[in-house]
């Protein structure tokens, strides 16, 4: 937790993204090359044929989709707690991202479910919550650009990030909770072929890196936006 606060000066933060910055992108870009390289070498599933290529896309996608979210809530309870004064900048710059992964999530998922369940979207619990998820993104961007004092704004903004958390045990669990057409976790049951851990795994690192990389790119322009608008007001007084 003191690390967190000690790098809630701004221009502490700023010292650290930049010197951090360009090997998340450089370790993003080798990442994600990899991992697209892995994956259109692995050879056909038995069951799913080369269907099963998307699921390197899908799953990647569909797991950062959440833990955005996560990293979103935590911002925000810092917030609305301790006042962390870069807490509502970091939760606001990563919805943008968090919506761009959800939005993968459903289209690459679509596109595997056609083939094989034959057809683009069932209303089980896993997809109508995962749904939801991308409705709450855009929910919660919506309120801060609605709300023009920024205080006012950040802290509805947070208690609906907190109130949409809920989301995410349901998004996690739905497919133990309900029959759905969705299948189970993989990766740790070791139900997953051997042969597609290492892109799968490639795949997840590079989108956490890109995230990380754009992340911290978005709250570094929102700190020097918010430094030019001091300016200006200053020079206009």
């Amino acid at each position: 937790m003191q690390f967190l606060f000690r790098y809630a000066n701004p221009a502490n933060f700023m010292r650290l993204s930049g010197a951090v910055l360009p090997f998340t992108a450089i370790g993003a870009a080798l990442a994600l090359a990899t991992g697209l390289y892995l994956s259109f070498s692995v050879p056909p599933d038995y069951q799913q044929g080369a269907t099963v290529k998307i699921l390197f896309l899908h799953v990647p996608a569909a797991t950062m989709a959440m833990g955005v979210y996560v990293a979103i809530a935590i911002c925000s309870f810092l917030s609305l707690v301790w006042r962390h004064p870069l807490s509502d900048t970091a939760a606001r710059a990563a919805a943008p991202l968090g919506a761009m992964f959800t939005v993968v999530g459903l289209i690459t998922g679509a596109l595997w479910g056609k083939p094989m369940w034959g057809t683009y979207w069932v209303w089980d619990g896993r997809l109508t919550s995962f749904l939801l998820l991308l409705f709450i993104y855009l929910g919660y961007m919506a309120l801060w650009n609605a709300i023009e004092d920024e205080v006012r704004a950040a802290r509805a903004a947070a208690i609906l990030a907190l109130v949409g958390a809920v989301n995410i045990p349901i998004i996690k669990f739905s497919v133990e909770w309900w029959n759905t057409l969705h299948q189970g976790e993989t990766i740790t049951t070791g139900k997953l072929a051997s042969v597609y851990v290492a892109p799968l795994l490639t795949m997840m690192l590079g989108y956490a890196l890109l995230f990380v990389t754009l992340w911290m790119m978005r709250i570094r322009t929102a700190i020097l936006e918010r430094r030019a608008r001091n300016l200006m007001q200053g020079a206009a007084s």
